[in-house]
């Protein structure tokens, strides 16, 4: 016996779709692909507002494939960073996208860090990184013979990749599959009905499941929808500064410090690129708009969220010595390569070849001041919401789009 459908579906004219993902950064489109290898039958559709994939986060980032050493054990960072960066690497061998395992140092220089460093080989163990081991000082010399330090952990297999392409390639792969990817499609909020409706500038869009991966806007439209103000997504600029090429390559892979335990932030560290550009960054500057590449740029609304919400001023509070330092490092180059010389002494101002870009950071500070250092998902019915997703996102984008998939599914 066939059931009647009600008012609202009779007068539906528009298609409703199996799934519709919101976002064509690297990891809406891969919770878009996980979806169709799973249902290769269903409607899914990306929307996406810019005009093509990977113009924040995704295409903003260092194009560092992570190890897992960070993340506090049992958390989705910790589980999904690992599994992640091994699917990331299938891929890219599969779609002979550039990438290189070129390995990565993180160097103690001081006596006082070493405790640290005790503490994240510990969490790397139990995350279980690939080939991690302890170092001594020698050792560092013969992996990057430009570095120098007590002690470091040496990760073999955290590498690079051109993140960009990865999501090019994603789209080339969904679009060949019948997935409508709709570029310059702004949303404006979703309505958690049933079916969902994601409301757009170009008319509504209905889906069974609605997946939002939104990185900078992900707290707004999961507020439209009904959900909590916290946390709510704080912007924080990240500057890069190029360094000259050289006739003998200055590192073999990546150098990073010891970072902050308090912090999510991993400090100004040395990057090698698959372009053979090498890099010093990121900075974590908190800025006045959630697209501020350019510290010119302004958004009132950007700001009035920011300084409205209570967590900012206590993060401000608490970390207000490392925020002036910040600004140093911002407002100096001096100040910038400085950091980085702790571990690589022989950098000098001289090295810079005066090229620089930033991106900016999607990081949700809860209402008491916390920075949130895992991956934030909720939900409301069929309607999914990805509230938290910085680094390490795009390591993780297949694992986090199996975890998406599996909890609006019902996946065990």
């Amino acid at each position: 016996m066939c059931c009647a459908l009600s008012p609202r579906l009779r007068t539906m004219t528009p298609p409703i779709h199996d799934l519709a993902v919101v976002g064509a950064g690297i990891v809406g489109l891969a919770v878009a692909r996980e979806w169709m290898s799973r249902r290769p039958a269903d409607s899914v559709a990306v929307l996406e507002r810019e005009a093509e994939a990977a113009c924040h986060q995704t295409g903003h980032n260092s194009g560092v494939v992570h190890g897992g050493i960070y993340y506090q054990p049992g958390s989705l960072k910790a589980r999904l960073c690992v599994e992640g960066a091994r699917s990331m690497y299938e891929y890219c061998e599969h779609h002979s996208i550039r990438h290189e395992r070129c390995g990565k140092l993180i160097v103690a220089v001081s006596s006082d860090e070493l405790g640290r460093l005790d503490d994240l080989e510990a969490r790397g163990i139990a995350n279980a990184v690939p080939g991690l081991r302890r170092i001594r000082a020698d050792e560092i010399t013969e992996i990057e013979p430009n570095a120098a330090g007590l002690q470091a952990l040496h990760a073999p297999n955290t590498g690079i990749v051109d993140y960009p392409a990865v999501a090019r390639t994603l789209v080339g792969e969904l679009t060949a599959r019948g997935v409508d990817v709709r570029f310059g499609t702004a949303v404006d909020a979703i309505d958690a009905a049933s079916p969902p409706v994601v409301h757009t500038a170009a008319g509504p869009v209905w889906a069974h499941t609605v997946i939002a991966c939104a990185g900078l806007w992900a707290d707004r439209l999961a507020r439209r929808a009904g959900a909590a103000r916290d946390p709510q997504i704080v912007p924080f600029r990240g500057g890069y500064l190029g360094l000259t090429r050289t006739r003998q390559p200055r590192l073999n892979g990546m150098i990073y410090p010891v970072p902050d335990p308090e912090l999510p932030f991993l400090g100004v560290h040395i990057t090698k690129h698959v372009t053979g550009d090498v890099t010093l960054g990121p900075t974590a500057m908190m800025v006045a708009a959630r697209d501020a590449y350019s510290l010119r740029r302004f958004s009132w609304r950007d700001s009035w969220e920011t300084l409205s919400w209570p967590g900012t001023w206590r993060v401000g509070r608490r970390y207000w010595r490392v925020g002036l330092g910040e600004i140093r490092m911002a407002a100096s180059r001096r100040a910038f390569v400085a950091a980085a010389a702790r571990y690589m002494p022989s950098l000098s101002l001289d090295d810079l070849d005066g090229t620089s870009h930033a991106g900016v950071r999607a990081q949700a500070v809860g209402r008491d001041g916390a920075l949130v250092d895992d991956f934030v998902i909720s939900r409301d019915g069929a309607v999914a919401h990805v509230r938290n997703a910085p680094s390490p996102a795009a390591t993780s984008a297949f694992a986090l789009a199996r975890e998406l998939v599996d909890r609006v599914t019902g996946t065990p």
